[in-house]
């Protein structure tokens, strides 16, 4: 089950980087990239990781997704630069959707680095305090906690003297709020996962009793 956990977070990860360049209002006051929608649900599957495998596992989970972002960010820039096929009429919308500023890129890969880290840390810290308990406690205080320092890392660092400082203000607690909100809404996701893998793990570890 871990395998499946990793490749999901990796693939979240990407799929929130190219989804990064829309913009998506809710409501008339909230806007968001599209990525957001994406991104939340790579806390849950580190929560989750943590919760049954441990903190080194989830470190190692969100190493992974570091390095494949950095990969996908070379390959991408080699591929805006080889030469488009005479036929081929897309390539500066092709451009336009996959290249990101540097800020931008900076920006997103520093506060994964550091969100993420703090995350698993944060829930590890809870989980030795609270045992077996209190899953939704570690689950929202350590999403909340570093969906906050990944959104004000993230935007100070992208759009900072790009915009007002109320606007950028403004930016950083609207995204928060949504972020916190589905941090609540995704608590019984973390339960499920838990449930999920603790039973695989019970019936890896009965099948390799029989085998001894």
């Amino acid at each position: 089950m871990l395998l499946y956990l990793n490749g999901a977070f990796v693939g979240l990860l990407i799929l929130s980087n190219i989804l990064a360049v829309k913009l998506i209002s809710i409501g008339n006051w909230v806007i968001l990239p599209a990525a957001v929608i994406v991104y939340v649900f790579t806390y849950p599957i580190t929560d989750t990781i943590t919760e049954v495998y441990g903190k080194n596992a989830a470190r190692k989970t969100v190493m992974a997704g570091l390095i494949t972002q950095f990969l996908a960010v070379i390959f991408i820039y080699v591929t805006m630069k080889l030469p488009p096929a005479p036929f081929y009429e897309n390539q500066a919308a092709f451009e336009t959707i996959f290249s990101a500023g540097f800020r931008v890129t900076l920006a997103s890969l520093l506060s994964f680095l550091i969100s993420q880290n703090l995350d698993v840390t944060v829930f590890h810290r809870l989980k030795k305090r609270h045992g077996e308990k209190k899953l939704w406690i570690r689950n929202n205080a350590s999403t909340m906690i570093s969906q906050l320092v990944d959104t004000t890392i993230f935007i100070i660092i992208a759009f900072y003297g790009t915009m007002p400082f109320g606007a950028l203000i403004g930016l950083i607690l609207s995204q928060y709020s949504f972020k916190f909100v589905v941090a609540i809404l995704d608590t019984p996701l973390v339960y499920l996962l838990v449930t999920i893998c603790r039973r695989e793990t019970a019936k890896q570890s009965v099948q390799g009793a029989v085998s001894v």
